[in-house]
């Protein structure tokens, strides 16, 4: 599917929403059928105007009958035009708002109807209410919510997942922050997926996802934050291809997420504090650990909310395992570009990087679909009309041999091709490490790690990072980082100074130091 078919099926599935996930009852699917036709609405092409019910009634049955990739949409010729409300109508609606705030759109719009014979959708009408500050919020009069605990009948009725920041590891000569990404059943509060990362980003929350859907089968619901990566187009694409109802937390409004963020509070007490007494681990380490305390302690303990344990109610309340077909879900979250194969080195470029294709389709335009976080060397070639026509090989172009020297000459002394073969893997070794942005604006003549040893040193305790448990490195590394005059003299001044020979008497008096020089 063509990344802007995949843009109006998302459309057809929004729309229908309530009757793909059985929120209308059947004998009144028509009437919201006929209901949503009589409504204005901004399509993806940017035209505004209203579904027709036959074209509605044929979505829906594409759906039931294809799922996702039926949606297909065929181009159109009739596009509309964009029509804007009069000015007058707007000034009224506003003044309408402004002397009472707590009127609705179709309170609103019984007004307008009766002065000019007209009304407003809800969308341009809340649109135009918000530019001119004229919203419940903005006039004071939007009250506190009625909340409820989330409570499902059944295991994987809903998942709910989020970010949360992790103890620091050791990565390389490093110590780095890590960040756990989590999936909770919200009946059997049992953990589907847990593990700590050096990032969050999407190629982060998509690797999480598919372990969890690999192993457990796909959920009903999917509850996830609002912020950017939550809202990707592969993500909701592979949701509808597998029938989840994607949920995600009203922005600025933090409760809804209460139910994730009480497991961090737990992980936070009963595991990570006791990570943070002992010696600093690597990442993988960290791992294992939070699998077996996930296992032996957290799904073995009374819930206090079920009063069961998380593995025992996960068991009782599992009634359906929706297999998963991962080829599906990947499809989703592969990118579709358009390239015009190379006429001379039947090759296409992709991010930098040249792939050979089938020569007979030298001089055409292609649909190119790849992964973008994985560093695959190969790509799927598909013709315009979404045929496929074979795959893509990573290859670098050959230059042409030049012509044999009249005069043989004697093995030069210096090979440059060694120098620059060996100068490439660094960069490549260098590209695979990442970039420390930190270094690049900095350049820091004291390192991280000699300051470590020189602290040790200093209190007479073994040199080097193992000297220090996990909490002391952390506060040793935030010390570092947010003070760019610490040097191997100040460090031998604070220690000079203070009375006490002890790891928080020394970093209290380089703090103290150190503010001074400010």
């Amino acid at each position: 599917m063509k990344q802007k078919d995949e843009k109006w099926a998302l459309f057809w599935c929004d729309l229908l929403r309530p009757v793909l996930f059985d929120e209308v009852e059947p004998e009144s699917i028509q009437d919201f059928l006929k209901e949503i036709s009589q409504k204005e609405m901004v399509f993806p092409g940017g035209r505004t105007g209203k579904p027709s019910l036959s074209t509605l009634r044929r979505k829906l049955k594409r759906y039931r009958t294809g799922g996702f990739d039926a949606l297909a949409r065929k181009d159109r010729h009739d596009r509309g035009h964009a029509r804007a409300a009069p000015a007058e109508i707007i000034a009224t609606a506003i003044e309408l708002k402004c002397e009472q705030p707590k009127r609705s759109p179709a309170t609103i719009n019984r007004f307008l109807k009766d002065l000019y014979g007209v009304t407003l959708s809800r969308s341009t009408l809340y649109r135009h209410l918000k530019g001119a500050g004229a919203t419940r919020l903005k006039l004071g009069v939007v009250k506190n919510k009625v909340r409820k605990r989330w409570t499902r009948d059944h295991t994987h009725d809903l998942w709910v997942g989020d970010f949360e920041e992790g103890p620091y590891v050791v990565f390389g000569r490093e110590v780095l922050p890590t960040y756990l990404s989590a999936f909770i059943d919200c009946h059997s509060r049992y953990i589907v997926e847990a593990r700590y990362y050096l990032r969050q980003s999407l190629d982060i929350l998509i690797d999480s996802l598919l372990r969890a859907l690999a192993k457990h089968g796909a959920p009903g619901e999917l509850y996830l934050d609002n912020a950017k990566v939550y809202h990707a187009i592969g993500l909701k694409a592979a949701c509808y291809r597998l029938h989840i109802r994607l949920r995600h937390r009203p922005a600025g409004d933090p409760s809804p997420g209460g139910l994730i963020e009480r497991f961090f509070e737990t992980a936070q007490d009963r595991f990570e504090s006791e990570v943070r007494a002992q010696d600093a681990i690597s990442l993988d380490d960290l791992n294992r650990a939070l699998s077996a305390w996930i296992s032996v302690d957290y799904h073995s303990s009374i819930h206090s909310e079920t009063g069961e344990t998380p593995k025992d109610r996960y068991h009782t309340g599992l009634s359906v395992i929706r297999h998963v077909e991962m080829d599906q879900v990947l499809a989703s979250f592969l990118r579709k570009v358009t390239r015009v194969v190379h006429k001379d080195f039947s090759d296409i470029s992709l991010d930098k990087r040249l792939y050979r294709v089938d020569p007979a389709l030298r001089g055409d335009k292609v649909w190119v679909h790849y992964d973008p976080f994985s560093s695959s060397d190969s790509v799927k070639i598909f013709s315009l009309k979404g045929e496929y026509q074979g795959s893509g090989v990573l290859h670098h172009r050959e230059a042409e041999q030049p012509p044999l020297p009249a005069q043989a000459r004697g093995k030069p002394k210096h090979n440059l091709i060694d120098l620059l073969v060996r100068e490439h893997r660094e960069q490549l070794a260098a590209n695979t490490r990442g970039i420390d942005y930190r270094k690049v604006v900095s350049v820091r003549p004291w390192p991280f790690h000699a300051f470590v040893k020189a602290f040790a040193r200093l209190l007479g305790k073994e040199v080097g990072i193992s000297a220090f448990t996990a909490q002391e490195l952390e506060t040793l590394k935030k010390l570092y980082n947010q003070n760019v005059q610490l040097t191997e003299s100040v460090l031998t001044q604070a220690f000079a100074r203070v009375p006490n020979k002890s790891f928080p008497h020394l970093v209290g008096e380089l703090k103290q130091i150190l503010q001074q020089k400010e």
